[in-house]
């Protein structure tokens, strides 16, 4: 094996071989300081790793993945399990996770699960270990006590970003206290006849994200001393939203608030109102969660929940435990934040 385990690498161009040697030649240093410089492992200082990745790039130096991961015994890959791939939250988390990543040299091996538990056993049970991974994070996945049990057999880093787990380092936001937030908001500007546009709960696990923020809506309604009317079901996306006021909005009761679990549905809601002649905030009231990019177009007061950096935090807690760090059993706070844009304002009696 080539001194420092990362000497293979290949021109650009494809017609000469450039090797760890050449680069450690012409940045002046040895071949162990470009080893340490270009895998971000070991103590080297900042000006001569910016040196050897000067001249790494100059040369057309690539790093061989199968001699790293010879010589480290990694893979340099972490498996990401989703539920979803074509919801804005999972797509966000999921460009975090990347960032981080590729920062450390390493890629993403991608799993989209269903409910259906056929698929979810394959998943598990099979395809996560005949990979090579030398990390999971799982992106708000509710796991039953098999799952969570072959996730750990795996032997490898597990984390978890929503769906807490007692077993597993799990980051998530109070999603209890963000409905409590977002619901807070409206009844300071004097809102009684709010309705929540998220889960039916009937439909929902407890601890579910979906759930926990209904869950923090009824509460504050109960402390304020309001009773809740029944919340009405979506499916998280904007069409969902767009037809769950459409319901609403149709009775003759119609509430001066609307407060739902997703900016998403929030922003279909908001269309909803336009199509029928409301206006946003003076007719009606709309806020969301999540900080999706749309909202500020929309002027669409929402509670933050930085789902870019909830994927930075999982990824670095990963490669961190990788790096030796003690696993962080349990649940880690991720932040969040009430972002007023102008579509809440007292109601107009």
């Amino acid at each position: 094996m080539d001194r420092g385990g990362l000497s293979r690498g290949i021109h650009r161009s494809s017609e000469t071989v450039v090797g760890i040697d050449d680069v450690a030649r012409a940045a002046g240093v040895s071949t162990a300081t470009v080893s340490r410089a270009l895998s971000g492992r070991g103590p080297v200082s900042t000006t001569t790793r910016d040196r050897v990745l000067a001249t790494a790039d100059r040369l057309g130096y690539v790093v061989s993945a199968a001699a790293s991961s010879l010589a480290t015994g990694r893979a340099r890959a972490v498996g990401v399990v989703v539920p979803f791939l074509d919801r804005w939250f999972f797509s966000t988390v999921l460009a975090g996770i990347s960032d981080a990543l590729v920062r450390q040299g390493y890629d993403i091996t991608l799993y989209s699960v269903s409910a259906e538990p056929a698929e979810r056993r394959r998943v598990f049970d099979d395809h996560l270990r005949r990979r090579r991974i030398d990390a999971v994070i799982t992106i708000a996945i509710e796991l039953d006590a098999e799952e969570s049990a072959s996730l750990r057999g795996l032997g490898v880093p597990i984390v978890a970003i929503a769906g807490p787990n007692p077993l597993l380092t799990t980051l998530t936001v109070d999603d209890l206290a963000v409905g409590r937030l977002a619901t807070a908001h409206l009844i300071e500007r004097g809102h009684r006849n709010i309705v929540h546009i998220g889960a039916d709960a009937s439909s929902n696990a407890g601890s579910s994200v979906p759930a926990l923020r209904r869950r923090g809506f009824e509460e504050t309604l109960a402390a304020a001393g309001l009773s809740a009317r029944a919340v009405e079901p979506a499916d998280f996306t904007i069409e969902g939203g767009s037809a769950a006021a459409a319901r609403v909005l149709a009775g003759d009761d119609r509430p001066t608030a609307l407060f739902a679990a997703s900016d998403e549905m929030a922003i279909g809601a908001i269309l909803t109102a336009r199509e029928r002649g409301l206006r946003v905030p003076e007719d009606l009231s709309v806020i969301g969660i999540d900080g999706h990019e749309l909202g500020r177009w929309f002027g669409l007061t929402t509670v933050d929940q930085f789902a870019r950096g909830q994927g930075e935090r999982a990824a670095e807690a990963a490669l961190a435990e990788l790096d030796g760090a003690t696993p962080a059993h349990g649940r880690g706070t991720l932040p969040f934040e009430l972002v007023d844009r102008g579509s809440t304002a007292p109601p107009a009696f």
